[in-house]
């Protein structure tokens, strides 16, 4: 039993992956999987297998549904095949009309507003016909039928856009409607023993009217009846409002932000708003919208392995490929897109309407929590078959006795039909156990308090892609983070500027500018960009882009850049995208007089490296001398420790002939790169977030490690580390704690292994050095968060324990290989995401003690009373009613614990530490004996101690103080298992509502079931001193809590003791 009997490996020892154990006891083990992510499906399979479940819908409910998988990849394979029947039919369509002279579509139909009609874009867009395309004037002709102008947009007014969806439609598809309510009433009813219990009931109600009559007969068969059904629906109504809340983020992880240009500017929205004749930005890591064709592109390649099948990147080209496919991802380079089929009207659309929400995937604690539901569920049934075992043998030898000591059964003189019923009752009871003792409800309570959790987490900012990262998330040992807009606020503006003649001060200052310098520095900042600027009627500017290009461009627009005009009187005709591994992009831009230079801009001190002139202030090329590089190095020096990130913009001119006239060459033509004129350096200021620093300091306090890992210079890495405290003062900052992505990606893999550990800033790493980082931490054991905004981070997202991508920042790309998406980019959110993580953990471990102490103290208490007496002080109803507590109640009400403070001052939990600790072993002891005892000894003298002979059924009123104190030890204990480790249990017992709630609910059912159903649930009305009893009884459970945690426990877990014990037994035993 991994959940029960296993330890974490802590320190240097390996936290091993799943199913790469090197022990056999984890490789045996079904249930111990460390980590669910990218887990083979056999291994999945294996453990349900090994479970012992009694309703298989409920239980595996929220578990990857392996068929559905499976019926999700046939259905894709379904709508490829039709897409790619419907195109070769067109081919061979065209090719015929081609022979005969005919024209290869028809004449365009009217599209109500719009000069093309949906059938017909769609012919066009879906079925990739290149020719139709070209016969209404290609990708214009085409803009000009939908009113579009490709450089602003549509106009986008709210008439404009209803106008738009209603002739091709919204961007939304149908959704599967979620289940009905009743619908997890039936799955609630599933469960084995409650149908047993129907079965039971329903015999016993027929057997109870025969041989007492309609008047009394009905009691005890309605009476379960009842009581299952309660169960049922208390059952069905949890799970309902957990159905709720995953429907509700799983919206939210499809509701896509994104750029698109309406009226001449870029204005974020929905995807779900995007329209028919949209004109759509595309990057490096984003995600194609809707079906579309490419306006204009460079290098542009789109992964379709998502709707093809082929892992193949496609290059795009406006005239001889333009079509792009709903669903797939920009791979290079950037472009722009029209939007040519929308919602149901796309492949991508047919799909998503046509499978089911996927529900994210069991988690490791769900299957650890399976195993020990498994393990307890055996010894339940095992117990369970005993008191059945033993009431039917005591039964048939006449040692079950009635209220008067009569024999309940006597040979040859009993009727029957009276065996038949008392038999029905003593499967009713044994059945009960069986309910009470199988923890039905204990992986599900995962799924609570993740669901509980994932929504708390929206409010904090963090948004949960997969279920097992919520969870994992409060087992990191380290973080290994971004440096800009994580750290710091990504609010970027130009501070200090040089030339290579002069530094700017202020840095905006262009008077003493030559002006042919300010107009190639112009020029090369407005084309080199992914950015852009509108200019409103009003006389208003606005700058969007990434931070950095916005503080590019707002510097520009200060020296005098006329975006527009800039833009319309010269043409780029290359570009290459900035690149993470060279930490530069360029353009060829090609002005109206034909000249053409090409402009490059990226990392200061590497755009440095590649020049060879600089301008001078008399606008003459002069040779870059040692001492002028000198200079400038040390410049870029002194920015980046004052943590300014530096970035360099040169250019060179190019003779035009050299450039590639034909367009399949120049899609090809790789920029030079050497040789290059320098026209500034730039000093850009990123503030850090305020309150990061005691982030960083609350996690080092928990034992969680913060590594910065940033593509920026290794100096301005260095000032933000001291800024944030990753880096604790000056002497730190020496290798290999601070390092260089360049000299860690040159060791051997033993090498980074052992050097991983002391690292804690990372300067100009690209993503594979960070995947390479990830690697050797994860090697030596540690449980890894990484963050990424880039579309070069998924390999490292993927590879970590738990992928943080940025929803400011991140691209489709980033975020589609995360577990979760901060959505404010800020590293304060990852702190709480661990709060949470170890919440989750944290309140799983407060039900099992609880529900473990129920378990135990019923089940030792009926066995006992059983085996000695026949009878059972607990009746099928009121261990139903136990059981209602015990499981959904109780979940709701310590699954749904906020975090604490507290929780960061323990280490982080180990992925393979017991789920119950010595600390909960001791107060489950404690209490469950103190319960098993007190409700014995009222058992078997309960009628004299409580002086109960003048009662007109004492046995009776025994019986139902019993359940009463039982069920009111169960109120007190759950104060108890709130703070498992702590003195006061009191703590923000207020702030949780729902436990108050539920706490104050259970008491008044309590009094009601006794009160007034005496007759349903076999109790009798208690005066005020049995109810003074029963509170007592309860109420000892306080101060005892307080005594037993003063009892020291091992540090060795319990399991690896008994484990020790059995190990020297086997040894010393002979043979």
């Amino acid at each position: 039993m991994s959940g029960l009997f296993s330890n974490s490996p802590r320190g240097k020892d390996k936290d091993l992956e799943a199913g790469v154990s090197s022990s056999a006891d984890y490789e045996n083990d079904p249930f111990d999987i460390t980590s669910t992510k990218n887990a083979p499906v056999e291994r999945l399979r294996r453990w349900r297998q090994a479970a012992l479940v009694l309703n298989a819908s409920r239980r595996f409910r929220y578990t990857l549904d392996l068929k559905r998988e499976e019926d999700k990849k046939q259905m894709l394979r379904k709508i490829r095949a039709h897409a790619q029947a419907i195109r070769a039919a067109h081919l061979f369509k065209a090719a015929a009309s081609r022979v005969n002279g005919l024209p290869s579509s028809p004449s365009t139909p009217s599209g109500g507003d719009f000069g093309i009609g949906l059938e017909q874009i769609l012919s066009i867009s879906r079925d990739h016909n290149i020719e139709a395309l070209q016969e209404i004037g290609g990708v214009r002709g085409l803009s000009d039928l939908l009113k579009t102008n490709m450089e602003k947009g549509i106009q986008g007014d709210d008439d404009d856009i209803t106008k738009r969806k209603s002739a091709f439609g919204s961007n939304t598809y149908p959704r599967k409607k979620g289940r009905s309510f009743w619908r997890f009433v039936w799955e609630a009813s599933q469960d084995l023993t409650l149908v047993i219990l129907i079965v039971a009931a329903l015999a016993s109600l027929g057997l109870g009217i025969k041989t007492e009559g309609i008047k009394k007969g009905w009691y005890d068969g309605i009476s379960i009846a009842f009581a299952v059904l309660l169960v049922i629906v208390v059952t069905a109504t949890s799970d309902f409002r957990q159905s709720l809340q995953f429907l509700n983020l799983n919206e939210e992880k499809r509701n896509i932000r994104l750029e698109v240009t309406r009226g001449g500017r870029r204005i974020e929205v929905s995807i779900y708003d995007i329209v028919v004749g949209d004109v759509i930005p595309l990057n490096i890591g984003d995600q194609v919208p809707a079906d579309g064709v490419l306006i204009s592109g460079h290098s542009l390649a789109i992964d379709e392995s998502s709707m093809t099948g082929e892992s193949k990147i496609v290059q795009k080209n406006p005239s001889k490929d333009p079509f792009l496919m709903s669903g797939c991802k920009v791979a290079d380079g950037n472009g722009t897109m029209l939007v040519t089929g929308v919602g149901i009207n796309t492949e991508w659309g047919l799909l998503m309407a046509s499978i089911s929400e996927d529900n994210g995937g069991e988690t490791p604690l769900q299957v650890r929590l399976n195993g020990v539901a498994t393990f307890i569920g055996v010894v339940g049934l095992t117990v369970a078959g005993v008191v059945l075992f033993v009431l039917v043998v005591r039964y048939f030898t006449g040692h079950t006795e009635n209220a008067d000591k009569t024999p309940q059964f006597i040979k040859g003189k009993t009727k029957f039909d009276h065996v038949v019923n008392d038999m029905v009752k003593i499967i009713t009871v044994a059945v009960t156990i069986v309910v009470v003792a199988v923890p039905e409800g204990l992986p599900l309570a995962v799924t609570l308090t993740l669901a509980y959790s994932m929504r708390k987490m929206m409010a904090d900012k963090a948004l949960v892609r997969r279920l097992s990262a919520c969870e994992t998330m409060g087992s990191a040992t380290t973080i290994c983070s971004d440096k800009t807009g994580t750290l710091t606020l990504n609010e970027m503006t130009v501070v200090e500027a040089y030339t290579g003649f002069q530094k700017m001060d202020p840095p905006d200052s262009h008077a003493k500018l030559p002006p042919t310098f300010t107009s190639l520095l112009v020029e090369g900042i407005a084309h080199n960009t992914s950015g852009s600027v509108f200019q409103s009627d009003h006389g208003e500017t606005e700058v969007s882009g990434s931070p950095t290009e916005r503080a590019i461009l707002n510097w520009a627009i200060k020296l005098g850049m006329n975006f527009d005009a800039i833009r319309s009187d010269s043409s780029a005709i290359q570009f290459f995208p900035f690149n993470s591994e060279k930490k530069r992009g360029g353009v060829a831009v090609k002005s109206s007089d034909a000249k053409v230079q090409i402009y490059w801009k990226g990392a200061a001190e590497i755009v440095l490296g590649s020049c060879s002139r600089y301008m001078d202030e008399g606008e003459s090329l002069v040779d870059m001398c040692e001492d002028k590089m000198e200079e400038l190095r040390n410049a870029i020096d002194d920015m980046a420790k004052r943590s300014l990130r530096c970035v360099a913009i040169a250019y060179r001119p190019y003779e035009t002939d050299k450039v590639p006239t034909d367009e399949e060459q120049l899609s090809k033509w790789v920029l030079p790169e050497d040789d290059l004129v320098l026209l500034a350096i730039v000093g850009i200021k990123d503030p850090c977030r305020p309150g990061v620093k005691d982030s960083v300091l609350l996690c080092q306090q928990a034992g969680v490690k913060v590594r910065m890992v940033t593509g920026d210079n290794i100096q301005t890495a260095k000032a933000i580390a001291l800024e944030c405290g990753i880096l604790a003062s000056d002497s730190d900052a020496s290798e290999p704690n601070l390092i260089e992505g360049k000299t860690f990606r040159c060791f051997s893999e033993e090498e980074r292994e052992r050097i991983a550990e002391r690292i804690s800033v990372m300067g100009r790493s690209s993503p594979n050095d960070k995947l390479l980082l990830v690697q050797a931490l994860k090697k030596r054991g540690h449980v890894v968060a990484v963050t990424g905004d880039g579309t070069n981070d998924a390999p490292a997202l993927h590879e970590a324990d738990i992928g943080l991508s940025m929803g400011i920042q991140g691209t489709e790309v980033a975020k589609e290989n995360s577990d979760i998406i901060i959505l404010d980019d800020n590293f304060e959110s990852v702190v709480k995401v661990v709060r949470w993580g170890r919440s989750v953990y944290a309140n799983i471990q407060k039900f099992i003690q609880f529900q473990l102490t129920v378990n135990v103290a019923a089940l030792v208490i009926n066995v006992v009373a059983a085996m000695s007496s026949g009878h059972v002080p607990l009746t099928a109803v009121q261990l139903l009613w136990v059981n209602l507590i015990m499981d959904t109640l109780g979940a709701l009400a310590l699954a749904t614990e906020p975090p604490t403070d507290h929780l960061m001052q323990r280490p982080p939990v180990g992925r393979r530490e017991p789920l119950i600790t010595n600390i909960m072993w001791r107060n489950l002891f404690v209490q469950a004996m103190y319960q098993v005892t007190i409700l014995l000894v009222l058992n078997f003298r309960g009628v004299s101690i409580l002086r109960l002979e003048d009662y007109r059924d004492p046995v009776k009123v025994k019986n139902t103080v019993i359940f009463n104190a039982f069920v009111l030890c169960q109120i007190f204990n759950e104060f108890n298992s709130r703070k498992p480790d702590e003195m006061n249990i009191f703590v923000g017992v207020l702030k949780n509502r729902l436990f108050v709630g539920i706490i104050f609910i259970t008491a008044v059912l309590q009094v009601v079931i006794v009160e007034f159903l005496g007759t349903f649930a076999s109790t009798t009305k208690l005066n005020w001193k049995m109810w003074l009893v029963s509170i007592g009884i309860g109420f000892i459970s306080w101060p005892l809590a307080l005594i037993g945690k003063c009892i020291p426990v091992p540090k060795t877990p319990v399991g690896e003791i008994i484990k020790a014990w059995i190990s020297r037994w086997r040894r010393n035993s002979p043979g």
